[in-house]
């Protein structure tokens, strides 16, 4: 899932634009999802300094560049109809 999730992104964004992120520890239920179904654990990028979109998803400042939505609209639109198409 990870390189269908990686040509799909690359396609939309350009190879300059993904990046992928160092492993991290957290907590999150997503892997018990990946564990029923494929599954691929990404992120659109929000940071915006101009905006002030500088802080995580779990900060209390955190606010977003909602230009980006439409970018997050699409990948996970095209992640699917890919995946759908390709394993049939």
């Amino acid at each position: 899932m990870y390189e269908h999730v990686r040509k799909v992104a690359i396609d939309l964004v350009g190879p300059t634009n993904f990046r992928v992120v160092p492993p991290m520890m957290g907590a999150e239920d997503f892997s018990f999802y990946s564990e029923v179904v494929p599954a691929g654990f990404f992120y659109i990028g929000i940071r915006n300094e101009t905006l002030g979109s500088i802080h995580t998803g779990h900060s209390p400042y955190f606010m977003m560049d909602e230009d980006v939505l439409p970018i997050g609209a699409a990948a996970h639109a095209t992640i699917a109809e890919r995946y759908l198409n390709e394993h049939r």
